[in-house]
């Protein structure tokens, strides 16, 4: 192969690459001395019509594209020799090792080398997406990214290449699905032909994943199709990681939706929740039943809290009041007797809902619900929501300010819920702890895979529910 010469300008140097039906060659252009890259499709017994489409959509989409961090279009050309038939894309040649090889060779990437090379990748597909219509890389991976110039305080230039399973939103093949990516690094939806800009984020995402733990994405564990990672890259920081999960989230409406958007959270890291507790505290009476399809709070009656035994104290002295004063009232003594035995009712009333009322926080595969039971009696506090509409989960931590002091008087947590517009509320008016509060807001962040925001405030105390 080395010393031919293709179309009378091109003379082979070396092979760089080879996989069934196609190779990719290195070569002297000639007319202008430069080295290039030839990218070579074969039409041979295993050849799919699928190739070539694929083929052809590569070389149409480099034309179009003018990026310094992607090869340049030059040429393509048909192959018609005796014993080889097929097709040519010449492209500009980028010198560089792919991170594949340098993982491979043992060189690590520290943190900072991480953001960077992500900055100047979604830099990159910032360029491809806002194409009209959207370019899509769809087999973003190690051996496709480029590095050149590498130093100790720089990652280097950065280049992608390999277009090869580019698509345009407008490219579509006809009645069939088309499944290309590599596996690892291939979002959920690509399994079934279907890709958006958000699967790159997936394969830069994971990509990254890789060069951070040093092992493939498929020989990490998973959880729900999740990539379960934290545990061996414990040198980074909390905002890194939690962006890295949030690229590779597999719903794709909990993942990030755009490069514009990654690129920003990554300098602008969103609040991430503290270390909060993961285990049920002792002494708590809150029953959890949890499964893959399904959780379920149950919150016990918690008593007489301060404020219902102010208000069954009001009541009880004012139907003492009322009866110790029957006969001074010029009011007629049925409706004292009346208005008394109200009172009665109502403290009779929150009695029973301080000793037997239970709370029920359901989520299973179809929506959430929140409901009160007592005495076999059923109610819900809220309509319930889907549970694809669950987007947040936020503790909001409160202190009771007063006055321009801003002196703290009082101060406490709940947990929120929120489904859509709704929000479901667990807190201290349920009699639950600030323990109990954290630790249900971590099994909730781990069975719905969301994040726990936390949230402080200042002012006048909220009426939770």
């Amino acid at each position: 192969m080395t010393g031919k010469i293709l179309a009378e300008r091109y003379e082979m140097q070396r092979q760089l690459g080879k996989k069934t039906g196609r190779q990719t060659l290195l070569a002297l252009d000639l007319e202008t001395e430069e080295l290039v890259v030839i990218k070579q499709l074969f039409l041979g017994s295993d050849f799919e019509w699928q190739d070539i489409k694929l083929f052809e959509r590569e070389a149409e989409t480099l034309k179009t594209l003018s990026h310094p961090a992607i090869p340049r279009y030059l040429d393509y050309l048909e192959i018609d020799e005796p014993d080889n038939k097929g097709f040519a894309l010449v492209q500009t040649y980028v010198e560089g090792k792919t991170l594949e090889e340098h993982l491979r060779s043992g060189r690590n990437f520290s943190e900072s080398e991480v953001k960077e090379l992500a900055k100047s990748l979604l830099e990159i597909l910032i360029y491809l997406h806002e194409r009209n219509p959207p370019v899509i890389h769809r087999d973003i991976k190690p051996s496709n990214i480029l590095l050149h110039n590498r130093s100790g305080h720089s990652v280097g230039q950065v280049y992608l290449v390999d277009f090869g399973s580019v698509q345009n939103q407008a490219a579509k093949f006809g009645g069939t699905i088309t499944v290309v990516g590599t596996y690892g690094y291939m979002a959920p939806e690509q399994f079934g032909g279907r890709s958006v800009p958000a699967s790159d984020l997936y394969g830069l995402g994971a990509t990254l994943i890789y060069l951070v733990t040093g092992l493939h994405p498929t020989e990490l564990s998973q959880q729900d199709l999740k990539i379960l990672f934290a545990d061996r890259a414990t040198y980074l920081n909390p905002n890194l990681i939690d962006w890295l999960e949030w690229m590779t989230e597999p719903s794709l409406e909990k993942r990030l939706s755009s490069a514009g958007e990654a690129s920003k959270l990554l300098a602008n890291p969103r609040e991430i929740s503290k270390s909060i507790m993961s285990v049920q505290p002792r002494g708590s009476d809150i029953k959890l039943t949890k499964n893959s399809g399904l959780i379920e709070i149950v919150i016990p009656p918690h008593g007489f809290a301060f404020d219902w035994v102010s208000i069954l104290s009001g009541a009880v002295a004012a139907s003492i009041a009322l009866w110790t004063n029957y006969y001074q009232s010029p009011i007629n003594p049925l409706i004292l007797r009346m208005i008394s035995g109200s009172f009665l009712v109502a403290a009779g009333v929150m009695s029973i809902f301080a000793i037997f009322r239970e709370l029920h926080l359901v989520i299973d595969r179809q929506q959430i619900s929140y409901s009160s039971h007592l005495l076999g009696l059923r109610w819900n506090h809220f309509q319930s929501a889907p549970r694809q509409d669950i987007c947040q989960l936020e503790i909001e931590e409160f202190e009771d300010t007063r006055g321009d002091t801003k002196q703290k008087f009082d101060r406490g947590s709940q947990l929120i819920i929120q489904a859509g517009h709704q929000k479901y509320r667990l807190g201290v008016k349920q009699g639950l702890s600030e323990s109990e509060i954290e630790w249900l807001a971590t099994e909730l962040s781990q069975w719905l895979r969301l994040k726990i925001q936390i949230t402080l405030r200042e002012g006048k105390k909220n009426k939770w529910f």
